[in-house]
């Protein structure tokens, strides 16, 4: 009888594994599968791949892709990066390596409309792409950040556009900036950003 109760209990345990596990979709399997590549400091070898998070920020991932696909974040630089924490580029007004100042850099973004805040329940861990903001929940532009490690304080508070699927150890090795403030004066930069629709 025992044997018996222990057969049908593993048959239960089974059949809610599999349709539990068969509905859980990881990052990539949720989003519309459009990556952004980021070339660093002219490396062929040295790239990022970020899947974009069209399906919980639709608007943030468009805007990432349509200014990478008109070469405006060609050049830019990682203008604030910290050690253990983050790094943070994308300022196509004031962050181009070839007119670096690091007095305004960070203040800059695109000529298009700031973004309204797409807060999601992904979480920021290892290879999270964050979108920069001021204090204003609804001010992302242009900017980005991509974590070093996990920061869950920022989980519901910054808007996930991505995950950095390959390249994480491109992105490990990103010149670091002042320990506090992490401003940079001679920064990596992207030497070019394009995106690719994986069909």
């Amino acid at each position: 009888m025992k044997v018996k109760v222990f057969s049908i209990f593993r048959l239960i345990l089974s059949v809610f594994i599999i349709v539990f596990f068969g509905t859980v979709k990881t990052f990539s399997e949720t989003s519309n599968l459009t990556s952004l590549f980021l070339e660093v400091n002219g490396d062929k070898e040295a790239v990022i791949e970020i899947n974009l998070n069209f399906e919980n920020a639709p608007k943030a991932s468009s805007r990432l892709k349509e200014l990478a696909d008109q070469g405006l974040y060609n050049g830019v630089t990682f203008h604030r990066v910290i050690e253990g924490f983050m790094a943070q580029t994308g300022d196509v007004q004031f962050g181009n390596i070839n007119y670096y100042d690091p007095t305004s850099v960070g203040r800059g973004g695109s000529q298009l409309p700031d973004l309204i805040a797409e807060f999601s329940d992904m979480p920021f861990v290892r290879g999270a792409v964050g979108m920069a903001r001021s204090q204003n929940p609804d001010s992302a532009n242009s900017q980005f950040f991509l974590m070093f490690e996990e920061a869950a304080h920022l989980n519901g508070k910054y808007t996930v556009v991505g995950q950095v699927i390959s390249g994480i150890e491109v992105m490990m090795n990103i010149k670091k900036g002042n320990s506090s403030t992490g401003l940079m004066y001679q920064p990596d930069y992207i030497s070019r950003a394009w995106t690719v629709e994986n069909k």
